[in-house]
């Protein structure tokens, strides 16, 4: 890693992440792990043409503390001054950008039946805010290494050369240890165009899984539904791209339509703790049982967070022969393992997998079977034996995945 890279990856979130535009504001949400690097961002959203960028720093051992101290009524309290800054969010509309560094452990031990009766307190305040910005702000997820985060994956080496090694592994895998990343990102965002150009084509009305691991499982698909991947268009007519990196094509499913059973490829990290070794199995489109050698319990709690909790948001197609995956590391880390292989996310899922999602009302996209939840999490299940295929509205069956890659 040198310093050149971290200054074109920092170009690249601010340029092709985000896509700053003259005049936006920017507001940063970071851990307090690489202050310098984060400083690089501040100063390419500005370059960029950002009028204002604000960050708001956190740290982990605090909000384990406060998870831990604060009572489910405080915990669970959204004070006036948060409303206000989420009303002025929806005002200003601004970029949101989020830097991952965290511990994967790092809230082990906490209290999770308190957390889950806060959220289930919060989240009705804050979704009136969330519906008024969906689809219309640039928003992107990238990540930079922390110390515990290092050593969690590579726990053999020093704690400076396991950060070295993940940093390594971060800018390969976004694409920006070239000498152009952003050129990089715009070949990239041509190749998964393609890919969905040829998917939306074929008008699929079912996926079918199946794997040799125990894998077999059926989804129905939205007859208004679209396949997207990379880049997205905010309803301001402004390209970007919301995770770096990104493999994936996605859509999201029928709510209600799924049956069989799926075993996870890669654990967990769900609110600070690990979910390893597990297998969900659904009936008529909703989770009916869940099984895990570590993080059972918790697993349970996800998926009865609310009604659509145990309903899919998400199908999405990665090859298994991904650049993530090929670096044979597991990153503990939902942003890289979800686009290292396949994967689906239990919650909900997404207005803009819809053609022409800005006619729609939400009224319309629950017709349709757009699922809506408190939640959207991801879990891998893809593995190198995958087969998928897509099954048309006259039956016809197109093999979209063999050997655990694109048939295509």
């Amino acid at each position: 890693m040198t310093q050149q890279q971290l200054q074109n990856y920092a170009k690249l979130i601010a340029v092709k992440g985000l896509n700053v535009q003259d005049g936006q504001e920017v507001w940063i949400n970071a851990e307090l792990d690489q202050p310098e690097f984060v400083t690089m961002v501040v100063e390419e959203c500005y370059k960029a043409g950002a009028a204002k960028v604000v960050v708001d720093w956190s740290h982990q051992p605090v909000s384990k503390l406060n998870a831990t101290y604060r009572s489910l009524e405080t915990i669970s309290a959204v004070a006036e001054w948060e409303k206000a800054k989420m009303q002025y969010q929806v005002d200003k509309i601004p970029c949101r950008l989020h830097i991952e560094s965290s511990d994967p452990d790092g809230m082990k031990g906490i209290d999770q039946e308190k957390m889950r009766k806060a959220s289930l307190a919060t989240y009705p305040i804050i979704k009136p805010y969330r519906d008024q910005l969906e689809n219309k702000y640039q928003w992107c997820i990238v990540a930079v290494p922390g110390k515990a985060w290092a050593k969690k994956i590579f726990p053999d080496l020093p704690v400076e050369d396991a950060m070295e090694k993940l940093w390594d592994a971060i800018l390969m895998t976004a694409r920006a240890d070239g000498e152009d990343p952003c050129k990089a990102w715009d070949e990239h965002n041509e190749n998964l165009k393609k890919r969905c150009d040829y998917i939306n084509s074929l008008h699929l009305a079912s996926l079918e899984y199946r794997s040799s691991n125990g894998t077999d499982f059926k989804v129905g698909l939205i007859d208004e539904g679209r396949f997207c991947g990379g880049g997205e268009t905010s309803l301001q007519s402004i390209f970007f791209n919301p995770n770096i990196p990104s493999e994936e094509i996605f859509t999201s499913p029928k709510a209600g339509v799924a049956e069989g059973i799926v075993y996870s490829t890669k654990p967990l990290s769900y609110r600070g703790e690990l979910i390893e070794n597990f297998s969900v199995r659904f009936e008529n489109g909703k989770v009916v049982e869940v099984k895990a050698e570590k993080g059972e319990e918790l697993l349970k709690q996800m998926v009865s967070m609310d009604e659509g909790a145990s309903m899919l948001g998400e199908c999405a197609l990665i090859a298994y022969d991904s650049p993530i995956n090929n670096t044979g590391i597991l990153f503990f880390n939902t942003l890289f393992d979800e686009n290292a292989s396949c994967h689906l996310a239990l919650g909900r899922g997404f207005h803009d997998c819809i053609t022409d999602f800005e006619k729609y009302t939400q009224e319309d996209f629950t017709k349709m079977g757009v699922n809506e939840s408190m939640i959207h999490v991801d879990f891998m299940i893809g593995s190198e034996d995958m087969e998928i295929v897509g099954v048309q509205k006259d039956g016809t069956r197109v093999q979209l995945f063999k050997n655990g890659n694109w048939a295509f």
